[in-house]
């Protein structure tokens, strides 16, 4: 017997209603603030991920599954939608036809990492991404826009972070820093973070194993005048807007590419509690070969925005449930159905293989609110019997007038 791989699922009825509500959420959302749909191919070359992603990640070092094709290439699934956003904008010359652009995506992600609760091998995010401006506001429209998405989805409850890690001008020296402490005390951090600290030194703090311990004593970043600027710009524009933040010297993001205004969104006391999360990468674009073009965005996991969240409940709509009493109204009843939901009226039915009785029993295990039954009485008398399931009422109504009584009902 085969067996569903750990790691992954499949997703029923309820749970895919939520999946598809946030995303209906976000897509309206996304329209008001004028971001277009872009969407990623789930495979691209190995080499995309490494070079953006970074190769001192635990995403490209342990979490990517990735193969070998049959011309020898090494290919991964996206385990992000970012290097696969930027790779478009870079092969499709919008530097050049349109170098602002305003994108989002909507997406299954694979990363091998340990299952649990909210977090899954293949899952889906939501994510936003603006390029071509280097402008404080968007810092703050993106976290604005996401902060928008997910109370409207039902998140009461969460924690905006945000930080600053500097620039090109004010981190080499905060680099040097935290290497030389780092190595001071190498002997007590697991081997991942003592390959991260000639890699990239940042890394060890957003370590699962050895962050927390080490981020209290390890040396602040001092930002330049101009970091200094945008930051409390951002900072200002997020408090005119009234959007209540934490200002966390210690939030540092698990991806190579983050620098300037970073942030993360927090919810429940589980250590999954980051739900969304992005920031700046305004040298990413160059780095992987396009014009130099400031960026930033963001990510959200939409499983665990639903396991934050607080829905309001779905309003039950009318559900109709169309039997035939014998074969020869088989025709009709099929007729009767298509009619019903030419009219945008939730209709099912059609089970004409079995009995009267068993179409009956089936109606029931659907929850469904009414049957339309038709049989040689109310065939005679061009009628069709409507039945309450709820309270067992039964009365005629006429095949002509059908839509119109159905539609009183709903």
């Amino acid at each position: 017997m085969k067996k569903l791989i750990r790691g992954f699922r499949d997703v029923f009825d309820k749970d895919a209603s939520q999946l598809t509500g946030l995303e209906v959420v976000a897509r309206q959302i996304f329209k008001t603030y004028n971001y277009k749909e872009i969407r990623i191919p789930t495979v691209e070359l190995k080499e995309l991920f490494v070079k953006s992603t970074g190769d001192s990640t635990d995403i490209v070092q342990k979490e990517m599954y990735s193969f070998t094709d049959i011309k020898g290439r090494v290919m991964s699934l996206r385990p992000e939608g970012t290097p696969g956003t930027v790779r478009a904008y870079i092969e499709n010359n919008f530097s050049q036809v349109a170098p602002v652009q305003k994108f989002y995506y909507i997406g299954n992600m694979f990363r091998s990492e340990r299952p649990q609760a909210g977090r899954y091998r293949e899952f889906e995010q939501i994510g936003a991404e603006f390029i071509g401006s280097n402008s404080p506001s968007i810092d703050a429209e993106l976290i604005i826009l996401l902060k928008d998405i997910v109370t409207s989805f039902g998140v009461k409850k969460y924690l905006i972070k945000i930080n600053n890690l500097g620039c090109e001008n004010c981190r080499p020296k905060f680099r040097k820093d935290l290497v030389t402490y780092f190595n001071s005390i190498k002997k007590t951090l697991c081997d991942n973070c003592k390959t991260r600290i000639s890699k990239n030194p940042l890394r060890v703090l957003d370590c699962k194993i050895d962050g927390d311990k080490v981020k209290k004593s390890a040396p602040k970043l001092a930002l330049c005048d101009c970091c200094k600027k945008d930051y409390n710009q951002v900072k200002a524009l997020l408090k005119s807007s009234n959007i209540k933040f934490e200002d966390d010297s210690n939030l540092v993001r698990g991806l190579d590419y983050y620098s300037g205004t970073v942030f993360e969104f927090q919810a429940g006391s589980s250590a999954q509690n980051a739900i969304a999360g992005g920031g700046r990468y305004n040298s990413l674009v160059k780095n992987m070969g396009g014009a130099d073009m400031p960026a930033a965005g963001w990510a959200l996991g939409v499983e665990r925005v639903i396991l934050a969240s607080e829905p309001k409940p779905a309003k039950k709509e009318k559900l109709f449930f169309v039997v035939s009493a014998d074969e020869q109204y088989n025709t009709k009843c099929f007729e009767i159905a298509q009619n019903l939901r030419a009219e945008g009226i939730n209709t099912d039915g059609g089970l004409f293989d079995k009995n009267i009785k068993q179409q009956m029993k089936e109606s029931n295990r659907k929850n469904v609110d009414f049957v339309l039954i038709l049989g040689e009485e109310e065939d005679k008398a061009n009628k069709i019997s409507l039945k309450d399931l709820k309270t067992g009422k039964q009365k005629l109504v006429s095949q002509k007038t059908l839509v119109k009584e159905v539609k009183k009902l709903i």
